[in-house]
């Protein structure tokens, strides 16, 4: 029996006087039912949403779920979590929208601040050391899968294909900031579509324009129409959400201290991540590592691996990078005071702009989605974030697979070479491993990461070398 050809659900009973199409608390316990199985990125995220919501609740149709889809894509930020605080505003205005979010990522917060805590105090333990070491090379396989996911359905035409290769060259050899690799690639995408508009075809989103039909028209779902007052009140509200924590923590502990320092940096990526955490994080572990010194390339790559294990959107890696920055720089404070505040004020930085650009720009979405300039820009960066994936992939292949890497200049040339005295050739074996999984058996991330953490422990348990 096809979702189409089931019988309908009740009609939701709404509450017109608060803005509710459906009653408040079955969303409430729709959302917190979808937040416990956002495992798997994005994909898997909006296909959770997309059984739960279009197919099975039908609270909403596969139009307007593309719609929504489509609009998220154009935004910085994880679209997964931007979707579900569009569709709750949809359904339940602005509260909505706000529990949507929010349940989407609580699980997460809550399960990687345990796992972040669990790592800083018994990390060193030969149980754990071997876990990781397992972890580590699962990640290897999986960003690899991002690279050829990703470019398979992005790079269309050989010109893209050539914006890939320019941006992870910019990346790996010239070292050019990331945000200046993005704005490049956008202003580039847009350069394109005017010389040779075909180059860029329609995107598409989930499955057809068909699916069961909603319970709830679209014409009934929330909408707010645009106008310069509510644009205003809610660009000022959201900002001085946004920014109240960080210049508390100014005042309270020094514009020097490494909560400032995490709150300004972590705010200015969450403007920069478009095209997925995978496309930002390169950035990230280059200045968390190199530049602030908060955590080694090392533990970069278990945090990622620990935020795979978690539901909720990848970028959450952050709260593990500031767990680990604020526990060893705590200031006056305690260090578990100062990671706990340090690790929930990146995630409140990272998070609320999702609210401000959903609620500020959701009105506008039929004239934004119609400007093919604006798509042409994203299609750029999309193309370019191909390369910044594979850049990042080999980052981590390095320092997975060798102790030492070595960073060399040759004029504007920079590379990092690792020193291939300390490979590690159990951590290949177990990267082979995953690779085989999830490419040849096309087993999930979650089932990958587990056998790879078996094998790391196995290995450390067993006393052997080279993990």
């Amino acid at each position: 029996m096809t979702a189409t050809d089931q019988p309908a659900p009740h009609q939701p009973q709404a509450d017109p006087d608060r803005g509710d199409l459906i009653p408040f608390y079955q969303a409430l316990r729709a959302w917190f039912a979808i937040s416990l199985q956002t495992f798997g990125g994005p994909a898997g995220q909006i296909a959770v949403m997309q059984r739960a919501l279009v197919e099975e609740k039908r609270w909403i149709g596969q139009q307007r779920f593309n719609h929504a889809l489509s609009y998220c894509m154009l935004l910085p930020g994880p679209e997964a979590q931007q979707l579900a605080i569009y569709t709750g505003w949809l359904l339940n205005g602005t509260r909505g929208g706000l529990a949507a979010g929010t349940l989407f990522v609580l699980p997460g917060v809550v399960a990687l601040l345990a796992l972040s805590a669990l790592y800083v105090g018994f990390g060193t333990t030969a149980a754990v050391t071997g876990l990781f070491a397992g972890l580590a090379p699962a990640v290897v396989a999986i960003v690899a899968q991002a690279v050829w996911r990703v470019g398979r359905r992005s790079l269309t035409h050989p010109l893209l294909v050539g914006l890939a290769v320019a941006s992870f060259a910019a990346l790996a050899v010239f070292q050019v900031p990331f945000p200046v690799v993005i704005v490049a690639a956008g202003a580039a995408g847009w350069l394109i579509a005017r010389r040779r508009p075909g180059v860029f075809k329609p995107a598409t989103h989930g499955s057809g324009d068909g699916g069961p039909a909603p319970l709830i028209p679209d014409d009934a779902l929330h909408r707010e129409r645009p106008s310069r007052r509510r644009a205003v009140r809610i660009l000022l509200i959201g900002l001085l959400l946004w920014a109240a924590p960080v210049a508390a923590v100014a005042v309270l502990t020094g514009t020097g201290s490494v909560f400032t320092t995490q709150g300004l940096f972590f705010s200015g990526t969450a403007l920069v991540t478009f095209g997925g955490a995978y496309a930002v994080l390169a950035y990230v572990a280059q200045q968390a590592v190199q530049t602030y010194g908060w955590l080694s390339a090392g533990e970069m790559v278990r945090g990622l691996a620990l935020a795979e294990t978690t539901p909720g959107p990848l970028i959450m890696v952050v709260q593990f990078v500031a767990f680990l920055g604020a526990y060893r720089d705590p200031g006056s404070l305690d260090p578990w005071v100062a990671a706990l505040l340090g690790a929930l004020l990146t995630t409140w930085v990272t998070f609320v702009p999702c609210f401000l650009f959903i609620f500020l720009g959701a009105p506008y979405i039929e004239r934004l989605r119609g400007n093919r300039h604006v798509s042409a820009a994203l299609s750029g960066i999309t193309a370019a974030v191909v390369g910044v994936i594979a850049n990042l992939a080999l980052y981590f292949a390095e320092h997975t697979l060798f102790t030492t890497v070595d960073d060399h200049t040759f004029g504007l040339l920079h590379f990092a070479v690792p020193d291939f005295a300390t490979f590690r050739p159990i951590a290949l074996g177990i990267a082979l491993v995953a690779i085989t999984l999830i490419f040849k058996a096309r087993w999930s991330v979650l089932r990958t990461l587990g056998i790879c953490a078996g094998l790391g422990l196995a290995a450390a348990l067993v006393g052997a070398s080279g993990i």
